[in-house]
């Protein structure tokens, strides 16, 4: 394909072919700009982002225009991960911005497993550029990241024109980019794996994913239990008898468990699984699902377990 294909891609946008020299780079055509299912992806990340950082009161509006200058994924990266940079709130100028996304992406990259940098769909340059194309790539790897069980739209694809400058001209040819996974693909063979609960099929990622969503979830915890002066350090082992998780439910869920009806110091295994059956009995009093979960396996510190329960209070609480 001749250099009119890359002419006809951004017919809103003014593109300093210059800027990019010696590069390639993926531009969506036109048409796929118009895609139905492209919208529908992009409101749903509006959306995650807003309902993300909802207490924070920051609102995104546009994808292309509300990310570029790191403010937006800075503030994801503190929510989701509970990672805090030593990075400016609010960058004004050009330099200041890319200075400010070097730092968020660096960090982003590492918690998403993405050091291998031929793997990575998007850049400082792209990302502050406004470029879409980049930004949804680096969403919806974040969303798969921190959140697996967000219902993005499925199936979603692209036309994109790849464009590589050179001193010898113009080189460019048409490609099909995918967004997001058909959630149909292979269903007959992966039936079981879908109606897999989302934690289980955490745990079977790399160590380092398990761990930044074990992380995202403590930092919720402990954020929730600093008005009783109380701190985890430890998921494996601190939920085990039932105390932290019976005053973590009551000061999520808005009502005080009497001393009575638990033991505040069990002694032994019998009063542990007493607590253990009581929350989850509580759990499932206020609508959470968590029937499928054995108290006598988070009494035995089982961390499968132990996330389940925590994972769905996250989700219930972790936007208020």
């Amino acid at each position: 394909m001749e250099a009119g294909a890359f002419e006809y891609q951004k017919e809103e946008d003014t593109v300093d072919v210059e800027s990019f020299q010696g590069e390639k780079r993926k531009l969506i055509q036109p048409m796929s700009l118009k895609d139905p299912k492209l919208e529908k992806l992009k409101e749903a990340l509006v959306y995650w982002i807003n309902s993300t950082l909802k207490s924070e009161h920051i609102v995104a509006q546009s994808l292309e225009e509300d990310l570029y200058d790191g403010l937006v994924l800075h503030h994801l990266l503190s929510r989701l991960a509970g990672v805090h940079l030593p990075v400016e709130e609010i960058a004004l100028t050009s330099t200041a911005q890319i200075r400010k996304l070097e730092v968020v992406l660096k960090e982003l990259d590492k918690r998403l497993g993405l050091q291998d940098s031929s793997r990575i769909k998007w850049n400082v340059k792209l990302i502050h550029n406004k470029d879409l194309l980049a930004t949804i790539h680096l969403l919806v790897a974040m969303a798969r990241c921190f959140q697996p069980e967000l219902d993005l739209p499925p199936n979603v694809k692209v036309e994109v024109v790849v464009v590589e400058v050179s001193k010898s001209g113009i080189k460019s040819e048409v490609q099909m980019e995918v967004l997001t996974e058909d959630s149909n693909a292979g269903s007959d063979s992966l039936s079981n794996t879908e109606r897999e609960d989302p934690i289980e099929q955490l745990l079977k990622l790399e160590a380092h994913k398990v761990n930044t969503v074990k992380q995202a979830i403590l930092h919720f915890v402990n954020q929730n239990m600093l008005t009783m002066g109380l701190q985890v350090t430890d998921m494996d082992k601190q939920f085990g008898d039932g105390v932290i998780l019976l005053l973590l439910i009551g000061q999520l869920e808005g009502f005080f468990v009497p001393l009575y009806d638990f033991n505040l110091t069990p002694a032994n295994h019998s009063e542990m699984l007493h607590n253990v059956t009581l929350a989850l009995d509580l759990l499932n009093d206020t609508g959470l699902e968590v029937s499928s979960v054995d108290p006598q396996d988070i009494v035995s510190q089982d961390i499968a377990a132990t996330l389940k329960v925590l994972h769905a209070l996250f989700k219930k609480h972790k936007g208020q």
